[in-house]
């Protein structure tokens, strides 16, 4: 459903390396940065529709908004576990620890982060475990 998302951070350092982290652990490629944006993902074109694509750029500091956050797909459960051990020690807060969350359904497996400005970030997989 969602082709790409553009996000704001005060600190691109910060953000550079924790989306660098957790983007490698979920096998998501950086692929462009300069001193006021990152890139990551592919976008999507007529031969490939099925591309996402995450943009971040250097901006004022959002307000607080507990409600807000996104998701990312996880090609399985050892790579949700990568994405949050990966957060955080790159600088991002536990919001939830990785495990299933069957009140969405009996197989997602998810975890959850904050990064360093803040944004409530999420990896899950849906499926069963191998």
């Amino acid at each position: 459903m969602i082709d790409h998302v553009s996000i704001t951070v005060p600190d691109l350092a910060a953000a550079a390396r924790f989306y660098d982290a957790v983007m490698a652990a979920l096998g998501v490629p950086a692929v462009g940065r300069d001193e006021r944006w990152l890139g990551y993902g592919l976008r999507a074109d007529a031969a490939s529709p099925g591309r996402s694509y995450l943009s971040i750029r250097l901006g004022a500091e959002t307000e607080a908004a507990p409600g807000r956050h996104w998701c990312f797909k996880a090609p399985g459960r050892p790579a949700v576990d990568a994405f949050w051990q990966a957060g955080l020690a790159a600088g991002g807060a536990d919001d939830g620890a990785p495990g299933l969350r069957p009140h969405y359904h009996p197989h997602y497996y998810a975890a959850f982060l904050c990064d360093p400005a803040g944004n409530r970030v999420e990896a899950a997989c849906h499926g069963a475990e191998a």
